[in-house]
């Protein structure tokens, strides 16, 4: 295809209209699906609860056709109980039990029926059957609920009577019931959390402040973490390798005179079988050094582009919060969609079962309403992670391509939000669609498989994990891609495949730069949140020592290393983001542009001395840097015509 010039900032246009369209369309059809859950009368279903014939709870209802014992006045029995609520139906997650309308919960345990017979008569809430007289408990033990009746407290908002003692639940808990067989480990570790809970917030707040810190000051540790990532790499791959020699010539010296005939087979594979893993270490180490010694040019990108990002950061302080806003947009949504869908579990017509009782089934073309509810948590949240990205692209890229950075717009991240409202839409529906496409196929398959479970056979069980395997390469890949498109969207204004593939050429044109980028800038990611976790947990220790038992502060140091983990990687996840966009803008910018009048660069001291440095390099090594002329091809051309 014939070349296109970027142009950076100049022109801005709507894109992928069609998608913007069809994404507010599928958007439409999931207000419907809301709109149909609660008019069908799911509300009240929902937050009352109802029997097992189908009568809600503090209410006069009508009567069903062909079912017994409905129609009734629950008017003063506000609370749904169940006969037997530990019996539940781990599959389709829910109570299997015979569901009443009762006047009040039972807040003590009640061990005999003459208890439920007691309880009723001092209460006015029956327990039994609706036919049945609580004079008659004692004499109609099936129609009772199940003995001894747990205790229970009505569930706030949705008036169910849920038992208080979560051993009640063992088979939701078993690992937990397990490890706490005597409950007072269980209340010891409880009271830990309520006793520290100032100290767990406080250290919570620790490793946020933490993570903005290290955000800032990274771009001046860049370079010792680089080293650090090297020492440990060479370490480790000689100490390997030497053991495994070590190892195979200490078996090589070992007396064979003792050891008998049938052992000496043995004996002679193992020495064999110790030279090939040495052989193939040493293999291993050597492609290693080759590679480090390939890419120590490239690393020197990776520690510029780390330096200009932490730049980045104080030029464009809201980027530290955006993590904050998508997060609340995600809660939001998933609120919404877990609301929707408890509506859409009551509504339908009143359809009686093999027992006889109630369940609210919806039928014909409704019936697939699940399915697009499901489709529509995936691709809407995909979109909103899709807008983050599109957001962080569109700011940096105003950044970069600024020459004049106090020329800079008031706030950069609004800025980038109203082009993408305005312009990008579309673009980000088609993106986040995509996603979806790949990872829909990937759930079914983890389903199948989960149903599958030691029922299939060896060869389906492994072509099942091949291609959930497969599609979470893919995933993982498109996202990337998606990523650069973006950034290629907020640089040009073209549509998503355009970005897209222009992203994908300079991506490849810079293959050993990405390598560099993706390995060596994630390990140093890596070091900074397990620098956050050991700060915060070290802290914690430190705090909460003068507590003996260790008990009593482990599980508040757990909460407290996984809150600081989670911080962390929401927080260096936007720094990897904003590393990346500025690779695309550098690569762009050093393939277009030469520094000479009329094409100056766009970039920053530091990237402009890595590429004064590269430029010496390639002039001192001469017809010998062939494969970094090929690499630095553009800085070439345009060392020759300046």
């Amino acid at each position: 295809s014939s070349k296109r010039e970027w142009k950076p900032l100049e022109d801005r246009s709507c894109t992928d209209i069609p998608w913007l369209l069809l994404f507010v369309v599928f958007c439409v059809g999931m207000g419907f699906i809301c709109g149909f859950s609660v008019a069908t009368g799911a509300a009240a279903r929902l937050v009352s609860g109802y029997d097992s014939y189908g009568n809600i709870c503090g209410q006069k209802n009508a009567k069903l056709e062909a079912i017994p014992n409905s129609g009734m006045d629950h008017t003063h029995r506000k609370y749904v109980f169940f006969l037997d609520p530990c019996k539940l139906d781990l599959i389709n997650q829910k109570i299997k039990s015979v569901a009443l309308c009762v006047a009040a919960c039972p807040r003590e345990e009640l061990k005999t029926l003459g208890d439920v017979q007691k309880f009723a008569e001092m209460n006015g809430s029956a327990l039994c059957s609706y036919h049945i007289k609580p004079s008659e408990y004692t004499k109609s033990p099936d129609f009772c609920p199940k003995l001894p009746v747990p205790a229970s407290a009505p569930i706030p908002f949705f008036h169910r009577c849920a038992p208080v003692n979560i051993s009640c639940y063992a088979k939701f808990a078993e690992a937990l019931i397990t490890f706490v067989s005597d409950n007072s480990v269980l209340h010891r570790l409880i009271s830990g959390v309520m006793t520290s809970k100032e100290i767990i917030l406080g250290l919570c707040l620790l490793s946020l402040v933490l993570s903005m810190i290290l955000m800032v000051i990274i771009r001046y540790i860049s370079r010792v973490l680089v080293w650090i990532l090297t020492i440990l790499v060479i370490l480790g791959s000689l100490g390997g390798t030497g053991v495994l020699w070590w190892l195979y010539a200490k078996q090589r010296r070992s007396p064979k005179e003792k050891v008998l005939p049938e052992q000496l087979q043995i004996a002679e594979d193992s020495l064999r079988a110790l030279l090939i893993y040495a052989i193939s270490a040493t293999v291993f180490t050597v492609i290693l050094f080759l590679i480090m010694l390939v890419m120590r040019k490239r690393v020197a990108l990776t520690i510029a582009l780390f330096h200009v990002a932490g730049k980045v950061f104080i030029h464009l302080p809201l980027l530290v919060f955006q993590p904050f806003w998508t997060f609340f947009a995600l809660v939001l949504f998933w609120a919404y969609w877990i609301m929707t869908l408890l509506f859409l579990g009551t509504t339908g017509s009143a359809v009686p079962n093999d027992q006889g009782f109630v369940e609210f089934r919806v039928s014909g073309p409704l019936q697939y309403m699940w399915w697009y509810h499901v489709v529509g948590l995936i691709w809407i949240s995909e979109f909103i992670l899709a807008c983050q990205q599109m957001t962080v692209a569109g700011a940096v890229v105003t950044y970069y391509f600024t020459r004049d950075k106090r020329n800079l717009p008031f706030t950069p991240i609004l800025a980038s939000v109203n082009r993408l409202i305005r312009y990008h839409l579309g673009t980000v529906a088609k993106g986040s669609f995509i996603i979806t496409l790949v990872k829909i196929p990937r759930m079914i398959l983890m389903y199948i498989h989960s149903q599958l479970k030691g029922k299939e056979n060896a060869c389906a069980r492994c072509m099942l994990k091949s291609c959930i395997c497969c599609l979470w390469c893919l995933e993982k890949c498109l996202n990337y891609l998606n990523q650069n498109a973006y950034t290629a969207t907020a640089i040009n204004s073209t549509n998503f495949c355009t970005s897209a593939k222009d992203a994908f050429v300079i991506l490849v044109e810079n293959a050993l730069r990405v390598a560099a980028i993706n390995t060596v800038g994630d390990f140093m990611l890596f070091l900074g949140k397990v620098l956050i976790v050991c700060s915060t947990g070290l802290a914690g220790i430190m705090l909460l020592n003068y507590q003996q038992d260790y008990t009593v502060w482990v599980l508040p140091l757990i909460i407290v290393c996984l809150f600081a983990f989670l911080v962390a990687h929401c927080f260096l996840s936007i720094y990897e983001m904003v590393v990346d966009v500025l690779f695309l803008c550098f690569a762009i910018d050093t393939k277009y542009n030469d520094g000479s009048p009329g094409r100056e660069f766009y970039m920053d001291k530091v990237l402009m001395e890595f590429v004064e440095n590269s430029r010496k390099a390639m002039k001192e090594a001469g017809k010998g840097g062939v494969a970094d002329a090929r690499e630095l091809k553009p800085m070439a051309s345009g060392a020759s015509s300046a």
